[in-house]
C-alpha cells in the first residue's frame, strides 16, 4: 500500500481530530503524563502544533503524528510528540516525513521513543542522542 504523507491546514484540524484520534490515543499511553489526549488537540487546533496524516489512494487515514517546532542557534527542529497508525513506518514514509517537515523550515526531526520504537527508527537513519530521565519535586 503506497501512503501520502502530509500536513493538514490548522482550519481544518479540528474536522479532522475525530479520524485521527484513535492513532493520537494509542501513541500517548506511552508518553507517559506530559500531556493529555485533549490538550494534544487543543495545542493541534490551536496551530501551536502540526499534525501530519497518512494517507492512502482512497483518502483514508491510516496514521497521524504530532510535531511542534522549537528553533535553536543552528537549527530549527521538529519534535513528534505523538506518532501512530497502522503500516506506516516505511523508508518511503520517512522520506515523505522529512520532506514535509523541511518544507516547514526544519532541519531536524527529533522524538522521545521508547526502546522498541528506537530501534525501529534507526532502521530510517534516526540515531540515539540522548537519554531523558525525570523526578517529580
Amino acid at each position: 500500500m503506497t501512503l501520502t504523507v502530509q500536513p493538514v491546514p490548522q482550519q481544518y484540524a479540528a474536522q479532522t481530530w475525530p479520524l485521527v484520534e484513535e492513532f493520537i490515543a494509542a501513541a500517548n499511553k506511552h508518553g507517559g503524563d506530559d500531556y493529555t489526549l485533549e490538550q494534544i488537540k487543543m495545542y493541534v487546533t490551536l496551530g501551536h502544533w502540526t499534525l501530519l496524516v497518512a494517507t492512502d489512494k482512497d483518502k483514508q487515514i491510516h496514521g497521524a503524528a504530532t510535531v511542534t517546532f522549537q528553533s535553536y542557534p543552528n537549527d530549527r527542529v521538529a519534535f513528534v510528540t505523538a506518532i501512530g497508525g497502522k503500516l506506516i513506518s516505511s523508508q518511503d514514509t520517512v522520506d515523505q516525513l522529512k520532506n514535509v517537515l523541511q518544507g516547514l523550515g526544519a532541519t531536524k526531526i527529533q522524538g522521545a521513543a521508547r526502546e522498541s520504537i528506537a530501534r525501529l527508527w534507526k532502521r530510517f537513519g534516526f540515531a540515539e542522542r540522548y537519554t531523558v530521565v525525570e523526578v517529580k519535586i
